[in-house]
Protein backbone atom coordinates (compact mmCIF):
# COMPACT_ATOMS: atom_id res chain seq x y z
CA UNK A 1 0.00 0.00 0.00
CA UNK A 2 1.17 3.52 -0.81
CA UNK A 3 1.33 6.64 1.31
CA UNK A 4 0.09 10.03 0.17
CA UNK A 5 2.24 13.12 0.40
CA UNK A 6 1.44 16.84 0.13
CA UNK A 7 3.63 18.29 -2.60
CA UNK A 8 1.96 21.66 -3.25
CA UNK A 9 0.15 24.26 -1.15
CA UNK A 10 -1.62 27.47 -2.10
CA UNK A 11 -3.95 30.04 -0.61
CA UNK A 12 -6.05 33.00 -1.67
CA UNK A 13 -7.78 35.68 0.40
CA UNK A 14 -9.73 38.70 -0.87
CA UNK A 15 -8.02 42.10 -0.81
CA UNK A 16 -10.77 43.72 1.26
CA UNK A 17 -9.71 43.91 4.93
CA UNK A 18 -12.51 44.40 7.46
CA UNK A 19 -11.30 45.43 10.90
CA UNK A 20 -13.15 45.21 14.19
CA UNK A 21 -13.50 48.99 14.11
CA UNK A 22 -15.18 48.66 10.71
CA UNK A 23 -17.70 46.25 12.25
CA UNK A 24 -18.44 48.69 15.07
CA UNK A 25 -19.95 50.98 12.43
CA UNK A 26 -22.38 48.22 11.39
CA UNK A 27 -23.40 46.82 14.78
CA UNK A 28 -23.09 47.39 18.51
CA UNK A 29 -19.64 45.94 19.09
CA UNK A 30 -16.04 47.06 19.53
CA UNK A 31 -12.50 45.89 19.00
CA UNK A 32 -11.89 44.98 22.66
CA UNK A 33 -15.09 42.90 22.88
CA UNK A 34 -14.24 40.90 19.75
CA UNK A 35 -10.58 40.33 20.58
CA UNK A 36 -11.34 39.27 24.15
CA UNK A 37 -13.79 36.60 23.01
CA UNK A 38 -12.26 35.40 19.75
CA UNK A 39 -8.73 36.79 19.31
CA UNK A 40 -9.74 38.17 15.92
CA UNK A 41 -8.45 41.60 14.87
CA UNK A 42 -9.56 41.60 11.22
CA UNK A 43 -10.89 39.38 8.49
CA UNK A 44 -11.21 39.39 4.67
CA UNK A 45 -14.65 39.85 3.12
CA UNK A 46 -15.35 39.68 -0.61
CA UNK A 47 -16.58 43.01 -1.97
CA UNK A 48 -19.76 43.10 -4.02
CA UNK A 49 -18.95 43.28 -7.70
CA UNK A 50 -15.75 41.31 -7.25
CA UNK A 51 -15.13 38.19 -9.32
CA UNK A 52 -14.42 36.28 -6.10
CA UNK A 53 -16.80 33.43 -5.33
CA UNK A 54 -16.29 30.23 -3.38
CA UNK A 55 -15.37 28.43 -6.60
CA UNK A 56 -13.15 31.13 -8.13
CA UNK A 57 -11.24 31.63 -4.88
CA UNK A 58 -10.71 27.88 -4.81
CA UNK A 59 -9.39 28.00 -8.36
CA UNK A 60 -6.94 30.77 -7.47
CA UNK A 61 -5.58 28.81 -4.50
CA UNK A 62 -5.44 25.64 -6.61
CA UNK A 63 -3.35 27.26 -9.35
CA UNK A 64 -0.72 28.20 -6.78
CA UNK A 65 -0.72 24.72 -5.26
CA UNK A 66 -0.41 23.00 -8.66
CA UNK A 67 2.45 25.27 -9.72
CA UNK A 68 4.30 24.63 -6.46
CA UNK A 69 3.70 20.90 -6.82
CA UNK A 70 5.66 21.02 -10.07
CA UNK A 71 3.06 19.10 -12.02
CA UNK A 72 0.78 19.92 -14.92
CA UNK A 73 -2.93 20.44 -14.32
CA UNK A 74 -3.59 17.41 -16.53
CA UNK A 75 -1.69 15.27 -14.02
CA UNK A 76 -4.57 15.79 -11.57
CA UNK A 77 -6.62 12.57 -11.36
CA UNK A 78 -9.33 13.72 -8.95
CA UNK A 79 -10.70 16.87 -7.27
CA UNK A 80 -12.15 17.17 -3.77
CA UNK A 81 -13.75 20.47 -2.75
CA UNK A 82 -14.74 21.16 0.87
CA UNK A 83 -17.13 24.04 1.59
CA UNK A 84 -20.35 25.03 3.36
CA UNK A 85 -20.89 28.00 1.03
CA UNK A 86 -21.11 26.73 -2.57
CA UNK A 87 -21.85 29.17 -5.37
CA UNK A 88 -25.00 27.21 -6.20
CA UNK A 89 -27.22 24.89 -4.18
CA UNK A 90 -26.25 22.33 -6.81
CA UNK A 91 -24.06 21.41 -8.57
CA UNK A 92 -21.18 21.74 -6.13
CA UNK A 93 -18.02 23.74 -6.85
CA UNK A 94 -15.83 20.73 -7.62
CA UNK A 95 -17.06 20.62 -11.20
CA UNK A 96 -16.61 24.39 -11.51
CA UNK A 97 -12.95 23.96 -10.61
CA UNK A 98 -12.55 21.16 -13.14
CA UNK A 99 -13.97 23.41 -15.86
CA UNK A 100 -12.14 26.60 -14.83
CA UNK A 101 -8.76 24.86 -14.70
CA UNK A 102 -9.40 23.08 -18.00
CA UNK A 103 -8.66 19.70 -16.43
CA UNK A 104 -9.76 16.61 -18.34
CA UNK A 105 -12.99 14.90 -17.25
CA UNK A 106 -11.75 13.63 -13.90
CA UNK A 107 -14.08 13.00 -10.98
CA UNK A 108 -15.01 15.86 -8.67
CA UNK A 109 -16.30 15.30 -5.15
CA UNK A 110 -17.86 17.89 -2.82
CA UNK A 111 -17.50 17.57 0.94
CA UNK A 112 -20.02 19.25 3.27
CA UNK A 113 -18.45 18.88 6.71
CA UNK A 114 -18.07 22.58 7.49
CA UNK A 115 -15.15 23.33 9.82
CA UNK A 116 -13.95 19.72 9.60
CA UNK A 117 -14.33 19.70 5.83
CA UNK A 118 -10.67 19.92 4.89
CA UNK A 119 -9.68 17.12 7.29
CA UNK A 120 -12.43 14.92 5.86
CA UNK A 121 -11.34 15.79 2.32
CA UNK A 122 -7.69 15.04 3.09
CA UNK A 123 -8.73 11.69 4.58
CA UNK A 124 -10.69 10.76 1.45
CA UNK A 125 -7.79 11.79 -0.80
CA UNK A 126 -5.29 9.91 1.35
CA UNK A 127 -7.28 6.69 1.16
CA UNK A 128 -7.90 6.97 -2.57
CA UNK A 129 -4.15 7.30 -3.07
CA UNK A 130 -3.23 4.55 -0.59
CA UNK A 131 -5.38 2.05 -2.46
CA UNK A 132 -3.79 3.02 -5.78
CA UNK A 133 -7.02 4.37 -7.27
CA UNK A 134 -5.53 7.80 -8.00
CA UNK A 135 -2.03 9.27 -8.07
CA UNK A 136 -2.49 13.06 -7.85
CA UNK A 137 -5.47 14.61 -6.06
CA UNK A 138 -6.32 18.30 -5.73
CA UNK A 139 -7.95 19.14 -2.40
CA UNK A 140 -9.54 22.56 -1.85
CA UNK A 141 -11.19 24.28 1.10
CA UNK A 142 -12.94 27.54 0.22
CA UNK A 143 -15.59 29.72 1.85
CA UNK A 144 -17.52 32.89 1.11
CA UNK A 145 -19.30 33.62 4.38
CA UNK A 146 -19.70 37.36 4.22
CA UNK A 147 -22.64 37.47 1.80
CA UNK A 148 -24.72 35.33 4.17
CA UNK A 149 -24.08 36.96 7.54
CA UNK A 150 -26.47 39.03 9.64
CA UNK A 151 -24.39 42.20 9.90
CA UNK A 152 -26.58 43.80 12.53
CA UNK A 153 -26.39 43.82 16.31
CA UNK A 154 -28.76 40.84 16.30
CA UNK A 155 -26.18 38.71 14.49
CA UNK A 156 -22.96 40.03 15.99
CA UNK A 157 -22.23 36.88 18.04
CA UNK A 158 -21.65 35.00 14.78
CA UNK A 159 -20.90 37.62 12.15
CA UNK A 160 -17.77 39.02 13.78
CA UNK A 161 -16.15 35.58 13.63
CA UNK A 162 -16.25 34.59 9.98
CA UNK A 163 -14.07 35.52 7.02
CA UNK A 164 -13.66 34.58 3.35
CA UNK A 165 -10.79 32.77 1.66
CA UNK A 166 -9.47 29.57 0.14
CA UNK A 167 -6.64 27.11 0.52
CA UNK A 168 -5.54 24.15 -1.58
CA UNK A 169 -3.21 21.16 -1.46
CA UNK A 170 -1.96 18.70 -4.04
CA UNK A 171 -1.46 15.16 -2.75
CA UNK A 172 0.54 12.55 -4.63
CA UNK A 173 1.54 8.92 -4.27
CA UNK A 174 4.54 8.34 -2.01
CA UNK A 175 6.49 5.09 -2.23
CA UNK A 176 8.34 5.77 1.05
CA UNK A 177 5.91 4.72 3.76
CA UNK A 178 7.79 6.59 6.47
CA UNK A 179 6.74 9.97 5.08
CA UNK A 180 3.51 11.63 4.07
CA UNK A 181 0.12 11.34 5.73
CA UNK A 182 0.53 8.72 8.45
CA UNK A 183 -3.09 8.54 9.58
CA UNK A 184 -6.41 10.40 9.66
CA UNK A 185 -9.18 10.15 12.25
CA UNK A 186 -12.82 11.20 11.74
CA UNK A 187 -15.79 11.45 14.11
CA UNK A 188 -19.33 12.85 14.33
CA UNK A 189 -22.04 13.41 16.93
CA UNK A 190 -25.27 14.36 15.20
CA UNK A 191 -27.31 14.83 18.36
CA UNK A 192 -25.81 18.32 18.56
CA UNK A 193 -26.47 19.24 14.91
CA UNK A 194 -28.65 22.23 15.73
CA UNK A 195 -26.16 23.84 18.12
CA UNK A 196 -24.25 25.18 15.13
CA UNK A 197 -26.53 25.31 12.13
CA UNK A 198 -27.84 27.14 9.09
CA UNK A 199 -31.41 25.91 8.61
CA UNK A 200 -32.33 27.49 5.27
CA UNK A 201 -32.37 26.89 2.38
CA UNK A 202 -32.48 23.27 3.49
CA UNK A 203 -35.55 21.22 2.57
CA UNK A 204 -36.16 19.76 6.02
CA UNK A 205 -38.22 22.54 7.61
CA UNK A 206 -40.52 24.27 5.14
CA UNK A 207 -41.62 24.15 1.52
CA UNK A 208 -39.84 26.66 -0.69
CA UNK A 209 -43.23 27.97 -1.82
CA UNK A 210 -44.12 28.70 1.81
CA UNK A 211 -40.87 30.58 2.38
CA UNK A 212 -41.49 32.71 -0.70
CA UNK A 213 -45.12 33.32 0.25
CA UNK A 214 -44.17 34.35 3.80
CA UNK A 215 -41.46 36.75 2.59
CA UNK A 216 -40.68 37.39 6.25
CA UNK A 217 -37.87 39.94 6.73
CA UNK A 218 -37.44 38.66 10.29
CA UNK A 219 -36.89 35.06 9.21
CA UNK A 220 -33.58 34.22 10.88
CA UNK A 221 -33.35 30.70 9.42
CA UNK A 222 -31.20 32.09 6.62
CA UNK A 223 -28.54 33.21 9.08
CA UNK A 224 -26.15 30.88 10.91
CA UNK A 225 -26.99 30.07 14.53
CA UNK A 226 -24.35 29.08 17.09
CA UNK A 227 -24.62 28.15 20.74
CA UNK A 228 -21.19 29.59 21.38
CA UNK A 229 -20.48 28.37 24.92
CA UNK A 230 -21.73 24.85 24.19
CA UNK A 231 -19.65 24.64 21.01
CA UNK A 232 -16.55 25.91 22.84
CA UNK A 233 -16.89 23.33 25.64
CA UNK A 234 -17.27 20.46 23.19
CA UNK A 235 -14.50 21.73 20.93
CA UNK A 236 -11.79 21.72 23.57
CA UNK A 237 -12.70 18.16 24.57
CA UNK A 238 -12.86 16.76 21.05
CA UNK A 239 -9.72 18.60 19.89
CA UNK A 240 -7.76 16.99 22.71
CA UNK A 241 -9.22 13.53 22.11
CA UNK A 242 -8.65 13.42 18.38
CA UNK A 243 -5.10 14.77 18.60
CA UNK A 244 -4.24 12.11 21.17
CA UNK A 245 -5.93 9.48 19.02
CA UNK A 246 -3.67 10.36 16.11
CA UNK A 247 -0.54 10.33 18.25
CA UNK A 248 -1.45 6.98 19.83
CA UNK A 249 -2.10 5.44 16.41
CA UNK A 250 1.45 6.35 15.40
CA UNK A 251 3.02 5.50 18.80
CA UNK A 252 3.99 9.12 19.39
CA UNK A 253 4.05 11.34 22.46
CA UNK A 254 2.89 14.95 22.51
CA UNK A 255 6.57 15.94 22.49
CA UNK A 256 6.80 14.55 18.93
CA UNK A 257 4.63 17.38 17.56
CA UNK A 258 6.73 19.89 15.63
CA UNK A 259 3.73 21.86 14.39
CA UNK A 260 0.07 21.76 15.40
CA UNK A 261 -2.30 23.53 13.04
CA UNK A 262 -5.77 23.68 14.57
CA UNK A 263 -8.86 24.80 12.72
CA UNK A 264 -9.03 28.56 13.24
CA UNK A 265 -12.38 28.74 15.04
CA UNK A 266 -11.43 30.78 18.07
CA UNK A 267 -7.99 31.75 19.33
CA UNK A 268 -9.08 30.88 22.87
CA UNK A 269 -9.67 27.25 21.85
CA UNK A 270 -6.20 27.01 20.30
CA UNK A 271 -4.62 28.61 23.37
CA UNK A 272 -6.46 26.17 25.66
CA UNK A 273 -5.14 23.19 23.68
CA UNK A 274 -1.63 24.63 23.56
CA UNK A 275 -1.60 25.10 27.33
CA UNK A 276 -3.06 21.64 28.00
CA UNK A 277 -0.45 19.94 25.82
CA UNK A 278 2.34 22.25 27.08
CA UNK A 279 3.34 23.22 23.55
CA UNK A 280 5.63 26.17 22.88
CA UNK A 281 4.52 29.10 20.74
CA UNK A 282 6.61 27.82 17.82
CA UNK A 283 4.77 24.47 17.93
CA UNK A 284 1.32 25.94 17.21
CA UNK A 285 0.35 28.08 14.23
CA UNK A 286 -2.54 30.54 14.42
CA UNK A 287 -3.62 33.17 11.91
CA UNK A 288 -7.25 33.70 12.96
CA UNK A 289 -6.15 37.16 14.12
CA UNK A 290 -5.86 38.18 10.43
CA UNK A 291 -8.51 36.11 8.69
CA UNK A 292 -11.19 35.13 11.19
CA UNK A 293 -12.80 31.70 10.90
CA UNK A 294 -12.73 30.62 7.26
CA UNK A 295 -14.27 27.21 8.08
CA UNK A 296 -13.11 24.59 5.54
CA UNK A 297 -10.46 27.00 4.26
CA UNK A 298 -8.87 27.73 7.63
CA UNK A 299 -6.53 24.74 7.90
CA UNK A 300 -5.21 24.88 4.30
CA UNK A 301 -4.69 28.65 4.57
CA UNK A 302 -2.83 28.24 7.87
CA UNK A 303 -0.87 25.23 6.61
CA UNK A 304 0.20 27.17 3.54
CA UNK A 305 1.28 30.20 5.58
CA UNK A 306 3.20 28.10 8.09
CA UNK A 307 5.06 26.39 5.23
CA UNK A 308 5.69 29.69 3.42
CA UNK A 309 7.17 31.17 6.60
CA UNK A 310 9.57 28.24 7.02
CA UNK A 311 7.86 26.97 10.16
CA UNK A 312 7.35 23.51 8.65
CA UNK A 313 10.46 21.65 7.50
CA UNK A 314 11.23 18.28 5.95
CA UNK A 315 11.01 15.58 8.58
CA UNK A 316 8.67 17.53 10.88
CA UNK A 317 5.66 15.88 12.48
CA UNK A 318 2.67 18.05 11.60
CA UNK A 319 -0.73 17.52 13.23
CA UNK A 320 -3.93 19.01 11.79
CA UNK A 321 -7.09 19.06 13.90
CA UNK A 322 -10.60 20.44 13.45
CA UNK A 323 -13.98 20.56 15.16
CA UNK A 324 -17.20 22.07 13.92
CA UNK A 325 -20.83 21.88 12.92
CA UNK A 326 -22.38 18.44 12.89
CA UNK A 327 -20.78 18.03 15.35
CA UNK A 328 -17.88 16.64 13.33
CA UNK A 329 -14.21 16.54 14.20
CA UNK A 330 -11.01 14.97 12.95
CA UNK A 331 -7.24 14.97 12.84
CA UNK A 332 -4.40 14.11 10.51
CA UNK A 333 -0.83 13.19 11.44
CA UNK A 334 1.74 13.98 8.77
CA UNK A 335 5.47 13.33 8.50
CA UNK A 336 6.59 16.21 6.28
Amino acid sequence: MYNSKIIGLGKYVPDNVVTNDDLSKMMDTNDAWIQERTGIKERRWVEKGSDDTTATMGVKAAKVAIERAGIDKDDIDFIIFATLSPDMYFPGPGVQVQHALGIKTVGALDVRNQCSGFIYAISVADNFIKTGMYKNILVIGSELHSFGLDKTTRGRGVSVIFGDGAGAAVLTREENNSKGILSTHLHSEGEHAEELVLVAPGMGKRWVSDIIADNDPNDESYFPHMNGQFVFKNAVIRFSEVIMEGLAKNKMEVSAIDMLIPHQANLRIAQFIQKKFKLADDQVFNNIQKYGNTTAASIPIALTEAWEEGKIKTGDTVVLAAFGSGFTWGSAVIKW
